[in-house]
């Protein structure tokens, strides 16, 4: 940006210094419609940043951006606290850690660290916090998230999702029959194994079959 801002500043001047030569009319008007043309180019081009500054935003960027995946979490009465591991946080300016939270959601951003930038997003927590009784606490390798619960009530889990997934997991193996459940167990194992699991299971089922044909089991698994 600043190398395009220099160019046009020396058009510019050029065009003036040309003007106080020009003796012809069309000539001047030509030259006229350049220089408002560069000057409207000049006020629309964002001013050149001090060296020092570009400098310091670039530092602050740091080179790029990395997902954090990996999180312990645990909760209190009135908190539920999420444990992130970075290290060498501590180091940090703590105006590089910052935490913005909804009632049912945060993001966490370090800025700078090691030359990353790391980022974490909570979005449908499993019940509302307090905005602004939530904070966040830097300590050795490690920034802490204190999400302050709006109820005091245990959490079976931290987000939405979550508990929609164990419901769903819960429902098919909570059934009155007990065979029935392990026939989903089994066809669940089945249908995300690899070859060797389906195997296995295959060999299983030839086998108690054979026992029931027997009369070894009475139920039907």
């Amino acid at each position: 940006c600043s190398f395009i801002f220099n160019q046009l500043q020396k058009d510019l001047e050029e065009v003036k210094e040309l003007l106080t030569k020009a003796t012809r009319k069309r000539l001047r008007d030509v030259l006229m419609t350049e220089k408002h043309k560069l000057e409207l180019e000049i006020k629309n081009q964002p001013p050149p940043k001090p060296k020092d500054a570009a400098e310091e935003e670039k530092s602050s960027l740091g080179g790029y951006t990395v997902k954090i995946n990996n999180y312990g979490w645990d909760q209190s009465d009135k908190f539920i606290k999420i444990y992130i591991s970075l290290n060498g946080v501590q180091k940090l300016p703590a105006e590089n850690v910052q935490v913005n939270f909804t009632e049912r959601s945060f993001d966490l951003l370090v800025k700078n660290l090691n030359g990353k930038n790391y980022t974490m997003t909570f979005n449908n927590l499993l019940k509302p916090i307090s905005v602004e009784s939530s904070s966040r606490k830097i300590k050795t390798d490690m920034v802490l998230v204190m999400c302050r619960k709006k109820r005091e009530e245990k959490w079976e889990c931290l987000t939405q999702v979550e508990k929609e997934s164990k419901e769903k997991e819960k429902a098919a193996y909570d059934t009155s029959d007990p065979s029935e459940g392990l026939m989903n167990l089994l066809k669940k194992m089945y249908a995300e194994g690899d070859d060797e699991m389906k195997r296995t299971i295959n060999k299983a089922w030839v086998e108690s079959r054979e026992k029931q044909s027997k009369g070894d089991i009475p139920m039907d698994i």
